[in-house]
């Protein structure tokens, strides 16, 4: 998986290239790659591409980006307009990609994940069913993970506190006792018998 990495599908040609905003190839080790060129990659296309438009996006440059996709293989493409809660996907089928009628509760056949649709939001959910969450889901979700290995430090810091005061006053009292001629390793704990 990766994000806006230039794609070269052609050996050779440089000029022949497309940066999907997110591309997901399978059957390719992990790794950093400073490009994807499908001829060092066993000649495997990208096989799922997403495209997050932005004001800029015009329609044609959608349309030229489709005819790439289609022409050199990719199994599905995805392009989602945050402005409008809009997502349109299409699949390959025999050899060209055809549009998906309905995205909401359409799941990817190869990452097998659900989109749902709805007037004001994209939610996206893992195979599993669990859903994804937005950044600033994800954010809050550390900062709160962040807080409770806080306290929990302070807790283990409190309970070592705790015990270097109980070994302190143990120590005392040893102590005391050797004062008083009696050896403290040679006491035996005695519970009080209550009548």
């Amino acid at each position: 998986m990766a994000g806006d990495l230039l794609w070269y599908p052609v050996e050779g040609n440089n000029t022949i290239r497309q940066a999907p905003d997110a591309m997901v190839a399978f059957g390719r080790p992990k790794g950093d790659r400073g490009s994807y060129q499908q001829w060092r990659e066993d000649t495997i296309p990208p096989q799922v591409v997403f495209k997050i438009l932005s004001p800029g996006n015009r329609l044609a440059e959608t349309a030229r980006k489709y005819k790439f996709y289609n022409q050199y293989g990719v199994e599905e493409y995805y392009v989602y307009d945050p402005d409008d809660h809009e997502l349109i996907g299409w699949l390959r089928s025999d050899s060209y990609l055809d549009i998906i009628e309905n995205m909401s509760g359409w799941v990817s056949p190869r990452l097998q994940i659900r989109f749902e649709v709805t007037a004001d939001t994209l939610e996206i959910y893992r195979p599993n069913g669990e859903r994804f969450l937005s950044f600033t889901e994800l954010m809050q979700s550390r900062d709160r993970e962040r807080q409770r290995a806080d306290q929990e430090r302070q807790r283990v810091d409190q309970e070592r506190q705790r015990a270097d005061q109980e070994r302190q006053r143990a120590d005392r009292l040893a102590d005391r006792l050797r004062e008083m001629g009696i050896d403290p390793d040679g006491v035996q704990s005695v519970t009080p018998v209550r009548e």
